[in-house]
């Protein structure tokens, strides 16, 4: 184990937006701009980081191929892919790495390959494994694989990684470095694998063959996206983004890749987004399904149907991407935090929380994927039925909300409006579908929600709904009542609650926060910034009450906050022009998905075209 309990933080961290992301479907790797790969969690989403440098130091693991001295770093994604692409100019010369977690080969690699394309660039390599989220420092040995080839390899307890390649580091201290010149044309390929300890070294792989198969693949994805808009890059690169985060053997979704990326710089609003919320993996969902993708909605629902399988007393908000419920939270006392932010935590403790809207997200994106064409099976309408009955059976009581607030529960007018959703959806599909269902309560507990929220969460004086019942301001997740159809959108309570968030809650132009943290009893000392999925949610309504001009500003703000290789964060902050909170998220992507989809009906609603 490595000492002392915590190190200083790092006083000049990467800036989160500098932050491209790679993966393979079962987990991905942030790298900066300057080549570090500072988070890796190997071999799933939720595994313990092998490189964790992102939440404190080098020393807690990274894995450096940079050019030094370089005055200019330019990246992309090649085509529609997850390869990427990384020039680098430097006084004397130039290189390219080309770098990607390889799909569909049976392992979990990271491959990269550094080129001088012009005069000679010199090259820093700096390879630091720790295990256990930058806790546990390995033993580090050479061995020889199958091909005879030199092969270091770094084992602590159940894991290994294996690092192969044309240019090895040497050891120096408690690291593995190296410097070398290359001369134009001249290359090093190197390959990352992890194993479990015992397993024998596995072959080697091309790397050329790998980065090339992994663009087709990626492409070929892509290209089932029909959608030719004006904001077709950023779309078809956020339903990328909402692919990579998806798992490739069990359909589960996670909301990001990351953990404990601030919120608010230097405080302890830092949470593990590593795993798969119903209600951001059913708003995926329903982005997908907008967009052609079928096969991953039926991923998603064999998902669900195994992860909530049994009581529907033992219903969890969120689950591990493999559907386990066991997702304990607790800090890291070793690791500084991002920008000094402290508590690290890993886990999350929401799961245990009553969030009376999550059926709500549930039962819209099923009954899309209905009318997507999917077939409804006995197993998945049962489930459903079940799901509902029970929710009619809790509905009235308060609870944590959509923002998992960890002070008291209230009478969330958003939870209230989604329980309404949820049953409206069973009403339907029983009504056009004919699948047994007690219909008559169900209408009678539907009417009963929708007079209960007019009754209780409507503001009259203020002219807008409010955040819970008795509460005289506003929240940002009351958007949503447009998109799922509680009143329709030019209904003056639905325009008049646009109005009101706005006026409460943009803090720049076009960009929103959640609500008002001196307002909402949510647990947590500090305050946040924009969150994005809001502002997009804002744009959607703008679209939805006919507002097409407004919207269209609304998301040229937004799409124009994505960093250099189109990923979005949690929040935005205007004042600092930073990323915030964990990346690439995939509530942010889903949103400008949807708010993008929205904006073009009303365009087209416009012109005469709907």
């Amino acid at each position: 184990m490595l000492g002392p309990m915590h190190a200083d933080h790092d006083p000049d961290p990467v800036p989160i937006e500098e932050y491209a992301v790679l993966g393979d479907g079962s987990t991905a790797a942030l790298v900066s701009r300057r080549g570090s790969i500072d988070w890796m969690c190997l071999p799933t989403y939720d595994s313990a980081a092998c490189f964790a440098r992102l939440l404190g130091t080098p020393e807690n693991g990274r894995w450096l191929l940079t050019v030094r001295d370089a005055t200019a770093v330019t990246r992309r994604y090649l085509d529609d892919s997850f390869v990427l692409e990384t020039t680098y100019e430097s006084p004397h010369g130039a290189a390219v790495v080309l770098e990607t977690m390889p799909l569909n080969d049976g392992r979990s690699d990271l491959v990269r390959r550094i080129e001088c394309t012009r005069g000679t660039v010199e090259v820093e390599h700096e390879w630091i494994v720790r295990f256990g989220y930058g806790a546990v420092e390995p033993w580090v040995h050479h061995v020889t694989d199958a091909d005879g080839a030199d092969t270091i390899r770094a084992i602590a307890g159940p894991d290994s990684l294996l690092l192969r390649g044309d240019r090895l580091p040497t050891p120096d201290g408690r690291r593995h470095a190296d410097r070398f010149t290359l001369g134009a044309g001249e290359s090093v390929e190197l390959s990352l694998t992890w194993t479990r300890s015992w397993d024998p070294v596995p072959p080697r792989l091309g790397i050329l063959e790998r980065l090339d198969e992994s663009r087709v693949a990626w492409g070929l994805w892509a290209r089932s996206c029909a959608y030719q808009g004006s904001y077709r890059e950023a779309v078809v690169r956020s339903l990328l983004v909402l692919r990579l985060l998806t798992d490739r053997e069990t359909g589960g979704i996670v909301a990001a890749p990351t953990t404990s990326l601030p919120e608010d710089f230097g405080g302890e609003r830092n949470w593990d987004y590593r795993f798969s919320w119903l209600r951001d993996a059913a708003l995926t969902l329903e982005a997908l399904l907008e967009h052609g993708y079928d096969e991953e909605a039926m991923d998603w629902r064999g998902w669900l149907l195994r992860a909530v399988a049994g009581s529907s007393d033992d219903l969890q908000i969120m689950y591990r991407v493999d559907g386990g419920r066991e997702l304990p939270e607790r800090t890291l006392d070793h690791l500084a935090g991002y920008a000094g932010s402290r508590p690290v935590r890993v886990g999350n403790a929401a799961v245990d929380q009553m969030q009376n809207d999550v059926l709500g997200e549930v039962m819209c994106a099923l009954e899309q994927a209905r009318d997507a064409g999917l077939d409804e099976t006995d197993d998945s309408w049962s489930l459903q039925r079940h799901l509902v009955d029970h929710l009619l059976d809790h509905w009235r009581e308060p609870d944590r909300g959509i923002w998992e607030v960890r002070g008291d529960p209230q009478h969330f007018t958003h939870s209230k409006v989604m329980a309404w959703a949820a049953v409206d959806r069973g009403v339907r599909a029983a009504e056009r579908h004919g699948f047994d269902a007690p219909l008559e309560r169900w209408r009678t507990e539907r009417d009963a929600i929708h007079a209960d929220v007019v009754a209780h969460g409507w503001d009259a004086a203020r002219g807008t709904f409010v955040q819970f019942y008795g509460a005289e301001h506003t929240d940002a997740a009351l958007l949503q009542l447009a998109q799922v159809g509680f009143l329709p959108s030019d209904d003056p309570r639905i325009t008049g609650t646009v109005r009101a968030i706005r006026d409460e809650l943009e803090v720049a132009p076009g960009l929103l926060r959640r609500y008002r943290t001196e307002k909402t009893d949510d647990g947590v000392a500090g305050d946040e910034h924009a969150f994005l999925a809001c502002s997009f949610w804002l744009a959607d309504a703008l679209a939805r009450v006919d507002d097409v001009d407004a919207s269209t500003e609304v998301l040229d703000i937004l799409t124009g906050l994505a960093n250099d290789v189109g990923l979005l964060a949690e929040q935005y902050d205007p004042v600092g022009r930073r990323m915030a909170g964990n990346t690439p998220q995939a509530l942010s992507h889903l949103a400008l998905v949807r708010a993008v989809h929205s904006h073009d009906l009303a365009v087209a609603r416009r012109e005469g075209r709907a």
